[in-house]
């Protein structure tokens, strides 16, 4: 007798499908009772959409890899310690690696690195979707967060804090999202940056940066972008973003080195930065070919040790109606065959208070000198009223 079981098994799996679609079952792994993270998830299917919820201290370098729609869930306490030794194998150089992965989410877990890892997170191998989510990273690792090949992430409710040199890094043509998060260096030594976008894209709102020697460091055409956008946590305005230095060791809020930096609809607040020697410190050091934007007015830059904005290099700024006021040297400084435009956008920018509020050497060339607000103390030979000079 002969029976139709492929024709059944068709209809089995046609009507059944869905419902595996929708499959996202929750594993729990509690690493005080000595179970182990990176034994569970060398188990799962890396296709199946898995939550994992992490208990006590997991003692062990994690790596994710080639996972899609993996969640690792902290309960109350939950933490990713680095271990006492480092592999021979190279695979460990991060507390928690993400490698060629996509929609994965890290919530919840505080993760503690040692002055031998490289990094807290690492992401790379072009992973996408990658979502950081309310942890607390830690320790003197080289990076707090390194994203870097091309990886796509965001961060919201994240807080970083004391790493070896940066505290998160978007490298290799990364794209960084970053929201209601905090980076802070509280140890008082060494050298610190607390955004490095090296090559990378990062846009930012409603964060602050505190006490780094660089708050927000751009090069090899990276850019930066002050700007909101849809959010993980309510939009609150204010949703600014504040580059704080209450202890005094900064030396640039934002230095740019062939960068872009770009204020959009979010406030970007610079306070006391710079050294008192002033040179190239400050709130803002533009150098070879970099470019700085403001056109909505966000841009507020109060009591530099040193300079506001310094534009050097052959780089450009665009102001329209920023706020430079109350440093210790040059609000504006332009010089080295660079150029200003104080645009026609119907605000008027503010330098006042500094020790001189607008500066530029005989190469260099500001315009829209009519729509500075005020009267600032001006020292630049090269000041056009409009946007060129009149034209035939």
């Amino acid at each position: 007798m002969k029976y139709k079981i492929p024709v059944v098994f068709a209809l089995c799996a046609f009507f059944v499908t869905p419902a595996f679609a929708q499959y996202s079952p929750t594993i729990t792994v509690n690493c005080a009772l000595g179970q182990s993270l990176n034994a569970t998830l060398s188990r799962l299917s890396k296709q199946v959409p898995f939550t994992v919820l992490v208990q006590g201290t997991c003692t062990e370098y994690i790596t994710i890899n080639g996972f899609d729609g993996l969640t690792l869930k902290g309960a109350p306490g939950a933490a990713l310690q680095q271990p006492a030794t480092t592999p021979s194998n190279g695979l460990g150089i991060w507390v928690l690696s993400i490698r060629a992965s996509q929609s994965v989410t890290v919530d919840g877990l505080a993760i503690h690195s040692g002055a031998s890892a490289l990094g807290g997170i690492g992401i790379g191998q072009n992973s996408a979707d990658v979502r950081l989510r309310n942890l607390t990273i830690d320790g003197p690792a080289i990076f707090g967060i390194e994203i870097f090949e091309g990886s796509q992430v965001s961060l919201a409710g994240v807080t970083t804090r004391d790493a070896g040199f940066a505290t998160l890094a978007a490298l290799d043509l990364s794209d960084v999202h970053i929201e209601q998060s905090l980076f802070e260096e509280t140890t008082g030594g060494g050298f610190h940056e607390g955004i490095v976008a090296s090559s990378g894209h990062v846009t930012v709102q409603s964060t602050t940066i505190r006490d780094m020697q660089v708050g927000i460091g751009i090069s090899a055409h990276g850019s930066v972008d002050i700007q909101s956008f849809n959010t993980y946590f309510p939009v609150v305005r204010p949703n600014d973003v504040v580059i704080a230095n209450p202890a005094g060791t900064n030396f640039q809020g934002v230095q740019l080195t062939r960068g872009t930096l770009g204020v959009g609809d979010t406030k970007l607040r610079i306070t006391n930065a710079g050294q008192p020697f002033g040179g190239s410190s400050g709130a803002i050091s533009a150098s070879e070919d970099s470019t700085v934007s403001d056109g909505n007015g966000n841009l507020i830059i109060t009591g530099s040790q040193g300079q506001g904005l310094f534009v050097s290099n052959n780089s450009h700024a665009s102001l329209g109606g920023s706020s430079i006021t109350g440093g210790n040297h040059g609000g504006l400084v332009v010089t080295n065959l660079s150029s200003v435009s104080l645009l026609s956008n119907g605000f008027q920018t503010l330098f006042g208070g500094n020790a001189t509020d607008v500066f530029c050497d005989s190469r260099s060339l500001i315009t829209g000198g009519a729509r500075f607000a005020g009267v600032p103390i001006t020292n630049c030979g090269n000041v056009l009223a409009g946007d060129t000079e009149p034209l035939p």
